[in-house]
This record gives C-alpha cells, structure tokens and sequence, in this order.
C-alpha cells in the first residue's frame, strides 16, 4: 500500500474524538505515513496537550483558536487549514466532528477530503433552528467529500436520515482499543457496586441511573456507587442524589483514567439516552468489566449477539433490574463473550486497517476519474 501525508483536523482535544484521532495518528504514524493534526487552542488540558506532545508528527502539530459554533474563527481557522495542508504537501485531509469536517471541505486546497461525524451535527433535529442550520451546512458540505467514515453502522443510518445519502464513497468502521487495554481489571477489594463514567449532562442518562439506584434501595440494596465526571448538570445531579437519599451510598468524583474508574466497582452502568459509539462501552468490555447499558447508537453493534441484554433509554425499573443482575453467571458468561468480541473486531489494528483501506480506494478513485473527465 502506498503511504500517505495525511492531516487530521479536529476542534476540542477532548473526549472519545480526541482519543480516536491520538490512536489513529499514532498507528499511521507507526506504519510509516507522515501525519499531522490541526486543534483548537483554547481547549484542552495539560494532559492532552502532553499526549499531543508525545504524538511523532512529521507534518507538526498546530493549534488555533475555532470557536465551537459559528463565529469568525471559523473564517481564518478555515484558511490556516488551506496553509497547513499547502505547507505539508497534505495528501489527505481527514476532518473529525462537524467543525474538522467543515474546516476541510471548505478549505481551499487538493488533498482527498474526508470526514468522520463522531455524532457531531448527528444529534440535532431539523425542527430547531440551530438544528436546520448545522443540518442544511451538512447538506451543502457532502458534494465537497470523498470519503465518509462512519464509527457505527447507526452514525450512517442517521446520517442518511438526517441529511441524506452520501455521495462519496462510504465506509463504516468501528473504534478499537489498544493491546494494552485488552488486559483484564480486577475490582479493588473496597470497590463498589456500581461505577459510572462520563460526562455529567442530560443526554448521558445519570438522572436514570439515580433513580434506579432509588429504586434498588427501596428494595433493600445496601451496596454503594461511584459517579466520575464533570459537566453542567453535576450540581444538580448530587442535589438530586441527596433527595433520593442517596447521600451515603453514592460518591461523586472528579474525572479519572476509564482503567483506573473501572477498579473502584464490580460492574460499569452507561444509562445514555443517546451515543454513537461510546469508547467507554469497549475500554469495559475490552477489560472484562461486567457492563449494563442501553440500546442506543451503536453499543448494540458492540454487542452483537448478545444485544438482547441492552437496557432501553429512560427506562428506570429495567435499568434496576439490570443492575442487580449484573453479576449473575448469565453475565459473567456475556462479558467474556464481549471481550472475545472486542479483541477479534474491536482493536486499534484493526481500525488503522480498514481507514488506510479506505484512504486508498478514495484515492484510485478520484484518479480514474480525473483520468475519465481529463
């Protein structure tokens, strides 16, 4: 296969799109393509500036301001890119999230143009009028992409319902996790029932998990949980917590490494009423920690045959009686199974494999047809 120069572009170094991109720049880079990555300055912490720092980019790293709705930035984030891609001799442009993906079709340059949504502009409904715009941007944008990459056979689904068929070529591949990541966790000898990670908002479910948590307690759990994460709904979250009367049996942390938050309980709840292709459900699965969640997105993909165990969205008293199945021997068997599952399809590998795959037949195509139209 021939190498590539490949640019990836996204906004907030941050989240499960930030660690996709750092995986996926470090296997090419590895495979000895020349890669460079484009982010936002004014987001991010020190350690993701130190995991970019770490990154063997040949093409460099640069980082300028991109706002995270549309404002001025936009407009000279877009022409940095151009000059990056220009500078670099940039074969590809690979954009991640709705911002990236916008920064390299709108960028004035010849690279292979090619997007991952990562949800992104996916989880608006054209009946707001934010939800119109970014929907109708989506639309004008796809005649400018040669390549889709899709991280769940649901983000192309709702793609084609929200905005509509692709019209470059398309390809579905899932996130992986690293060897390293295939090892199993054994619980600490203090750890709880339950732990939950993520982010602390609506979309994530946690008033559900708190209220299932309500319900097992007044059925005579006497066991705790851990809630790690940040975001704009924890104060309300641990108010609601105390109303519950959960006080005593759930503990609210600072956020922390997924391994790390996996030691401190016997089972891992994600209660989400929507994701695409959650890196926690397979950082879990992957390290044999018995997992409940919900059938959204792409987590049943995840799951496969065993996606009859899923949970539906908002659903209080099946996430309770979930949870207090969830070190049966029914479940310790499905978590060896998905950990098979993940280490078989489910690998960084494996995702390097299939993207690089796809760079290239993007590619051949856009010659032969250059060579037809020439």
């Amino acid at each position: 296969m021939r190498t590539f120069r490949i640019l990836h572009v996204l906004r907030a170094p941050v989240g499960g799109l930030f660690r996709h991109v750092v995986d996926l720049a470090e296997a090419q880079a590895g495979r000895g393509h020349a890669v460079g990555i484009v982010a936002d300055s004014t987001t991010g912490d020190a350690r993701a500036a130190e995991m970019l720092a770490n990154l063997k980019l040949e093409l460099g790293l640069s980082r300028v301001p991109m706002s995270r709705n549309l404002g001025w930035n936009d407009v000279s984030a877009t022409r940095h890119v151009a000059e990056s891609a220009r500078e670099s001799r940039a074969d590809i442009l690979h954009g991640h999230g709705a911002k990236g993906g916008a920064y390299v079709r709108l960028a004035r340059a010849t690279a292979l143009r090619v997007y991952t949504p990562h949800g992104g502009s996916l989880h608006y409904s054209r009946a707001t009028p934010a939800g119109f715009l970014y929907l109708t941007l989506e639309q004008v944008l796809a005649s400018r992409t040669d390549l889709f990459l899709f991280e769940s056979q649901y983000a192309r689904k709702m793609f084609e319902t929200k905005i509509g068929a692709p019209r470059g070529l398309v390809r579905v591949v899932h996130n992986g996790v690293r060897p390293s990541e295939l090892e199993p966790v054994v619980p600490a000898k203090d750890a709880r029932d339950f732990v939950y990670v993520g982010e602390m908002r609506r979309l994530k479910g946690v008033d559900v998990l708190l209220a299932a948590l309500a319900e097992l307690a007044a059925k005579g759990w006497g066991g705790g949980a851990i809630l790690y994460g940040d975001g704009p709904e924890r104060a309300a979250y641990e108010a609601r917590a105390a109303q519950l009367g959960l006080g005593r049996r759930v503990e609210f942390r600072s956020p922390a490494p997924a391994r790390d938050a996996f030691r401190t309980g016997r089972a891992l709840v994600v209660p989400s009423r929507a994701e695409s292709m959650p890196y926690v459900v397979l950082e879990a699965a992957a390290a044999a920690v018995p997992l409940v969640t919900t059938r959204v997105g792409g987590i049943p993909e995840v799951f496969g045959p065993d996606a009859g165990a899923l949970v539906p969205p908002q659903d209080v008293s099946a996430l309770a009686a979930a949870m207090r199945a969830a070190l049966s021997e029914e479940s310790i068997a499905r978590t060896k199974r998905l950990r098979a599952r993940i280490a078989a399809s489910f690998t960084v590998a494996a995702m390097t494999d299939q993207i690089l795959n796809a760079y290239a037949t993007a590619s051949s195509a856009r010659a032969s047809s250059r060579a037809i139209h020439s």
